[in-house]
């Protein structure tokens, strides 16, 4: 049971990791005058499912130390970080979203957003060291 959460948190970053090259795009047409291609659909539908399984798993992450270890944030560093990311991806979510149903020309926001974006994502790869440490401890044993 203790493999769920890192298997979903890790593919979840996988995700956002496809999800931010595709934002890459739209940085390179906006902010650099570079021509490529965009795919906005895509990008919106998969940053969303990327997101929130992260919060999902973060959800799950909690629960499964709170049954197994009977509190929560007693894995440290990586409870905290967990938590320092919600607002990230809350602001994520939602500035995509806003985005995402009034369409329009801008730079400011989406360059916000990818900004945030990226600490998500940066916050989400110290996860997996964190991670790794936890799980090879407490779960296999050594």
């Amino acid at each position: 049971m203790l493999a769920v959460h890192p298997i979903i948190q890790f593919l979840a970053i996988l995700l956002a990791l496809y999800v931010f090259s595709l934002g890459l795009q739209r940085f390179r047409f906006l902010h650099l005058q570079q021509k490529s291609i965009f795919r906005w659909k895509w990008h919106a539908a998969l940053g969303k499912i990327a997101l929130g399984l992260l919060l999902a798993g973060m959800l799950g992450g909690m629960a499964m130390v709170y049954v197994y270890w009977h509190g929560f944030f007693v894995m440290g560093m990586h409870g905290k970080v967990a938590l320092a990311m919600v607002p990230f991806i809350i602001f994520g979510v939602g500035s995509g979203l806003y985005m995402d149903h009034k369409k329009k020309n801008r730079k400011l926001l989406t360059f916000i957003h990818g900004l945030n974006n990226l600490v998500v994502l940066v916050l989400a790869l110290t996860q997996v060291v964190s991670g790794w440490g936890i799980y090879r401890s407490f779960v296999l044993g050594g």
